[in-house]
């Protein structure tokens, strides 16, 4: 009898697990991003990128604000949604984000010697 509820119970266990695999979504297929780069003004498509370089500056300096990264985040989000004025308005806070960082690494330490 407890050989039986074994058995039953692992054939039971087996079609379980088995079922739940064969119902995984289907993968679907991304939007290409060319088609969303064109959707944005030229404006704002030269302040995203302007945006992206002052960014990749910072990295490089180490003077990446967290204002200014969550800002470029936001930007490309609206990239990608197409959002022409906001991503000018965030490109353009990052850009002078960037560059109050990069000036901030002028200013004399402020560390005990």
């Amino acid at each position: 009898m407890k050989q039986k509820l074994a058995t039953l119970a692992f054939f039971g266990l087996t079609t379980f697990a088995l079922s739940a695999c064969s119902s995984a979504p289907a993968k679907t297929a991304e939007a290409p991003k060319e088609a969303t780069k064109s959707a944005l003004s030229d404006t704002a498509q030269q302040a995203l990128d302007k945006a992206t370089a002052d960014v990749k500056t910072a990295k490089a300096k180490f003077a990446l604000w967290t204002t200014a990264d969550k800002a470029y985040k936001d930007a490309m989000e609206a990239a990608k949604a197409g959002n022409s004025d906001a991503v000018i308005k965030q490109a353009k806070f990052v850009s002078d984000q960037v560059a109050q960082g990069i000036a901030q690494l002028s200013y004399p330490s402020t560390e005990p010697k």
